[in-house]
């Protein structure tokens, strides 16, 4: 064949990509058994985040304090009864769960223990101003009161939204926060608003980011995907 010939070009083109793609793909799957860790241990510290350890914790810290801390990866559903129990330092059962999950009524409950005491986290998922964005809620044994909280986003605004993920200091205000207003055990009252009416339930908006301030409580609140399906849970003894 020709090497100048339009055939010997068309040729060449072909077998040149069908290596670059197959080379490409032997690297991905090589590399992929490193970049799902990396993904997993990634969630386990957002998880520990909320329930108020050290952010800059090693790798080897963090996996040794979900061995420890993680009593279960429970998953349960919005009658608080439990579907599938997890495991102590699980990642099998709610940890594998997802947003799909959560609003389809499968809803991942992390049980913990933190020097002793009884603690749950729960995953809930919501949307920001520019994308979507999540958290992990730990709630204290009594199932009423915060105990920490950690917040995530795909693509909010430097400063402002992101604020939410950035600003240890303002997820530190709702510690002890109510979930319930008053005898209300019914409907979650948890919220993020500029004005403040109630100290116990309410915690002040992130400066100049209502819009995800606001999605922050539609989070909350949400049937489905917030922490609104996980009341009968909230509210068993």
């Amino acid at each position: 064949m020709k090497t100048n010939s339009n055939s010997y070009t068309i040729i060449y083109s072909i077998v040149l990509v069908l290596i670059v793609a197959f080379m490409l793909a032997f690297v991905f799957q090589a590399l992929k058994p490193a970049q799902d860790a990396n993904v997993q241990l990634d969630q386990q510290k957002q998880i520990l985040f909320a329930l108020n350890q050290d952010r800059d914790m090693t790798d080897q810290k963090a996996r040794e304090l979900w061995k420890e801390m993680i009593i279960a990866d429970d998953i349960i559903d919005a009658d608080g009864k439990l579907v599938e129990a997890g495991k102590q330092g699980g990642t099998e059962a709610g940890f594998k769960l997802n947003s799909k999950d959560a609003k389809e009524g499968r809803l991942a409950l992390f049980r913990c223990k933190v020097d002793g005491e009884t603690k749950y986290v729960i995953p809930i998922y919501g949307n920001g101003l520019w994308g979507p964005i999540n958290c992990f809620i730990a709630i204290n044994g009594d199932k009423t009161t915060v105990f920490g909280i950690y917040f995530n986003h795909e693509s909010e605004t430097a400063g402002l939204g992101a604020e939410i993920k950035d600003n240890a200091s303002w997820q530190a205000k709702f510690k002890g926060k109510h979930l319930f207003a008053g005898n209300e055990r019914q409907k979650i009252s948890l919220s993020v608003l500029k004005k403040i009416t109630d100290n116990n339930t309410q915690v002040d908006a992130v400066t100049g980011a209502t819009l995800t301030s606001n999605g922050v409580t539609e989070m909350f609140q949400a049937e489905k995907g917030g922490l609104q399906p996980y009341v009968k849970f909230l509210t068993s003894k």
